[in-house]
């Protein structure tokens, strides 16, 4: 079971309003509640301050906290998009009724509640200002407190603001599209380290840095996607390439497209051509390279060998151990 909180505030009576949160969080929520494939995936509540007749107040936001984190289930996650605040005394996330900065939920406290959770994995993602301290002690900032099982990622450091562009979060925005596929590994995994490497990777050093923090023994996927490749000719790498180091020599007997057959030239054969399908696939994932010669068709018309990547090693040992 998988059971997320999704939080987006846009309406404070006491503070500034903001405008894209609202949308950011109905954004994480469609993008959480099911996998690519239309299977269920967690169950989302939302809680969205759009005006004066509907705002987050401190104490319902809290009680939602402590209910997200009660109970058991493989996967917790907490989603916050609105104010956040720093002082001495720590980080606090801004309800819509607060009045003070000092008066929003202690971010020491999400942990708490998270620290104590009964869940597998606790799983909390901010995107408001100064968030970076989550998961820090106010009297030792550059130590973390997290038990087994809980991982963070927010928008920024803790000394850093958020920022929107077109009315979303840059965050939020870099967030969902890893979770629609654009951090999906082979067979489809979307975690929270590729989600952060998406992120990092799309955001300058003049930019906000988002922070990453987890403490975890075990892999943890948020959302399957549609891989770029099948699993099941994944799982034949070890066909073609049984032993690290492997060769798998071609010929033109491999390429099935040619203008004219040439006298002396193999002509295709549906065996083969099928094999170096796949073998082509394996090329535009970076799992193979053709061994000097610039592209496979080459490789296959001067009767060459085609090798495993790093990367193609990697997965060659998770298929032969049977890890996938």
């Amino acid at each position: 079971m998988r059971k997320a909180l999704v939080v987006g505030i846009n309406y404070y009576e006491h503070a500034s309003k903001l405008y894209g949160c609202v949308d950011d969080a109905h954004a994480v929520k469609s993008v959480l509640e099911r996998n690519s494939d239309g299977t269920v995936n967690f169950g989302v509540k939302l809680l969205s301050g759009t005006g004066p007749t509907e705002p987050v107040l401190r104490s319902e936001l809290r009680d939602h906290i402590r209910d997200l984190f009660s109970g058991e289930c493989d996967i917790a996650l907490f989603y916050f998009a609105g104010h956040g605040h720093i002082e001495e005394t720590g980080g606090y996330l801004i309800a819509g009724d607060s009045k003070t900065g000092d008066e929003g939920i202690p971010i020491g406290d999400v942990l708490t509640f998270a620290n104590k959770s009964a869940a597998r994995n606790r799983i909390i993602v901010l995107d408001s200002c100064h968030s970076g301290i989550a998961g820090a002690s106010p009297s030792a900032p550059t130590s973390a407190e997290l038990k087994e099982g809980i991982t963070i990622l927010t928008a920024s450091t803790a000394n850093q603001y958020a920022t929107e562009k077109n009315g979303a979060g840059i965050f939020t925005t870099l967030f969902v599209d890893a979770l629609n596929g654009a951090a999906g590994n082979l067979v489809g995994d979307v975690t929270p380290g590729s989600v952060y490497a998406h992120i990092d990777q799309s955001l300058g050093p003049w930019d906000q840095r988002p922070v990453f923090k987890t403490n975890i023994k075990s892999f943890v996927s948020l959302r399957k996607v549609q891989p770029p490749i099948s699993l099941l000719e994944l799982q034949r790498i070890t066909e073609f390439f049984p032993s690290p180091g492997s060769e798998f020599w071609l010929d033109p007997s491999f390429e099935p497209e040619r203008e004219n057959q040439v006298s002396g030239i193999l002509s295709p054969n549906p065996e083969n051509t099928a094999k170096f399908a796949i073998l082509q696939k394996y090329n535009r994932v970076n799992l193979v390279v053709p061994v000097d010669a610039p592209h496979m068709w080459h490789a296959a018309m001067g009767c060459k060998a085609c090798i495993l990547t790093v990367l193609g090693e990697h997965y060659r040992r998770l298929v032969e151990q049977r890890r996938i």
